[in-house]
């Protein structure tokens, strides 16, 4: 059975995708290349790769890859200058105006900041004391976590939908939209290359933001084989198989991104109440999209591990057109209804599929 292996950046990876599939294929794809198009960038503190099947297609790919590395100058706080850097130093001063596309991807941060379960957009302050991901990581003391805080409310956000400006109301809060530009930029690239006419083919964003475009090149009833990586340790063999087809896959973890600190790890993925790294049961989440939303699950996924299994579990049970795969911290896995015939553990030494009913 022929694979095909995308190449991702170092230990932060947490899937493997294979163009594979136990089904017959039943479409003719003689008109697929043998050896995809396949071109990448680094950009957006990642490493972002196209790989299509379809003749002809290299301008497309081409062109898909400058809307990262577009995104990546409108809105990293990391770059001065920036979009989100110019609303954030005008927090308190005057409306900025921004790209429609920004536009749009703030007002979906806010919404999903409006829900009150644990993601807020202004998270900004927060992050940029904590640093984690960065050379400069360290866990700042209570005393300067108290003083951001009350930085940190998205009611603070006002969108002029006819001058298509943000203005930040509160002078010091910051936007930070790390958690789900990728998604969004991800679901762009999808659409530019599905108007060129592409049919087969993957865009990964660091393989925390990944679509599959269509079915695997051995035909309509073949799906791609997407490989979930042990959240303890993601440079190992993978825990399991995900089956998808004209889907997005999204995952967070605390093992993605962590500083340690006196033998304790702190996740990357920040509670807005408390000012700490979330402590709860979940090692990672992957969520399984069918259809499209601004983000494609960036920010959804953030907010279903802020949650814990549990809770998590009951919330993405009550969504349509989405599904999800749990690790727990005992290495238990636990898989929403509509993947019953989606994935597959293959790592049984180390997991087990747990009973969510068995959860309190």
């Amino acid at each position: 059975m022929k694979k095909l292996t995308l190449l991702f950046v170092a230990g932060l990876s947490l899937f493997t995708l294979a163009a594979c599939s136990s089904k017959d294929a039943t479409k003719d794809t003689r008109h697929l290349l043998k050896t995809p198009i396949n071109k990448d960038v680094t950009t957006m503190g990642t490493f972002v790769q196209v790989t299509v099947y379809d003749k002809g297609k290299e301008r497309a790919v081409t062109d898909a890859l400058k809307i990262p590395v577009e995104y990546n100058k409108l809105t990293t706080v990391n770059q001065t200058g920036s979009l989100v850097d110019t609303i954030n130093k005008n927090a308190g001063i005057k409306p900025i105006k921004v790209d429609p596309g920004v536009y749009n991807l703030i007002k979906a941060g806010y919404n999903y900041s409006a829900k009150n379960l644990g993601y807020d957009i202004t998270i900004g302050p927060l992050t940029s004391l904590w640093n984690i991901g960065m050379p400069n990581a360290r866990k700042p003391s209570q005393s300067e976590i108290d003083h951001v805080l009350p930085l940190i409310n998205y009611k603070y956000i006002e969108f002029d939908n006819k001058a298509q400006t943000i203005y930040l109301t509160q002078k010091g809060a910051k936007l930070d939209l790390g958690s789900i530009v990728k998604g969004f930029v991800a679901m762009k690239m999808v659409d530019l290359l599905k108007k060129e006419g592409v049919t087969t083919g993957i865009v990964n964003l660091g393989s925390s933001s990944i679509y599959v475009i269509g079915h695997s090149p051995r035909g309509d009833e073949s799906p791609w084989s997407i490989g979930i990586k042990d959240p303890n340790d993601p440079t190992a063999k993978q825990m399991g198989i995900l089956y998808a087809a004209n889907q997005h896959v999204n995952t967070s973890g605390i093992y993605e991104r962590y500083l340690e600190v006196d033998g304790h790890k702190y996740s990357h993925i920040l509670n807005p109440k408390t000012g700490y790294p979330f402590d709860n049961d979940i090692a990672s989440i992957t969520l399984l999209i069918s259809g499209k939303d601004e983000t494609n699950g960036d920010g959804l996924s953030t907010l279903i591990y802020a949650m814990g299994t549990k809770k998590g579990y009951e919330y993405i049970e009550k969504l349509k057109n989405v599904q999800a795969v749990f690790v727990d911290k005992d290495n238990k896995v636990y898989i929403t209804p509509g993947l019953k015939d989606k994935f597959k553990l293959t790592e049984t030494k180390t997991f087990e599929l747990g009973n969510i009913n068995d959860l309190k």
